[in-house]
């Protein structure tokens, strides 16, 4: 069964757009994990404009489940994980100003660099997994990197698939089968969806893990606001 890690960087956000503790994200990170979530993701950014480092320790005793936090390996960041030391990091190459992760990475150009974080994080006892797109060039040089997984970067197949277009996923499925004839296991996010997340869990043979957050609470909110309204309208009468 493939587990669902709930990414809760949105509820910071939430939460800093008023300044304060509400929402309150230790909260929801136990809620998510009470009501069935396998594991918990952050992505802290150098900015801090919705995860903070400091949230990213005051989670560790919270995170009964597994416990993913993202990031480009920067010392600062590197300095986080090595004190934290979750269940597994993921590296993504984003840049300093990126809204959202946009690209994998390229494994056989940043190889030298990932082996020494990839050694650093074995050493500490820390799963590690790489961002990559779905090219077998990349997945190869995954593996030689030491990595333990790869993150499928999964923006390309759900725009096909919000198009109509099913074969977006061939790609998905060709470096799946490479990964596993190379021994890694293999996780995906970015833009999944309840409309997508189905269809990409039949068709990729030994999905580990999924990783999902904007589209996870932007559902909530419309699934859950008619619910929600009734109790004010319940509390007002």
């Amino acid at each position: 069964m493939t587990k669902l890690s709930v990414n809760i960087n949105k509820i910071a956000t939430l939460r800093n757009s008023r300044g304060g503790n509400v929402p309150d994200l230790l909260k929801v990170a136990k809620d998510v994990q009470n009501f069935g979530a396998e594991g918990i993701t952050i992505h802290p950014r150098p900015d801090e404009r919705h995860i903070r480092y400091q949230d990213a320790r005051d989670l560790k005793p919270v995170v009964f489940t597994e416990y993913n936090i993202e990031g480009n390996p920067v010392k600062k960041f590197m300095d986080l994980i090595l004190e934290v030391k979750p269940t597994q990091v993921t590296l993504v190459p984003d840049a300093d100003n990126a809204i959202t992760s946009n690209a994998g990475w390229d494994t056989i150009k940043h190889k030298d660099f990932l082996v020494e974080i990839i050694e650093e994080c074995k050493r500490n006892s820390i799963r590690t997994s790489i961002f990559v797109d779905p090219d077998v060039k990349m997945i190869e040089g995954a593996k030689l990197t030491g990595a333990d997984r790869i993150e499928l970067y999964t923006e390309a197949f759900a725009h096909e698939y919000s198009l109509g277009n099913r074969k977006g996923i061939d790609d998905y499925v060709k470096v799946a089968l490479v990964a596993n004839d190379l021994g890694l296991g293999i996780n995906a996010g970015h833009d999944l969806s309840l409309d997508n997340i189905r269809f990409f869990k039949e068709n990729i043979p030994n999905l580990l893990e999924v990783s999902i957050g904007h589209a996870l609470i932007s559902e909530s909110l419309y699934l859950g606001i008619e619910n929600v309204v009734n109790m004010y309208l319940q509390k007002l009468k």
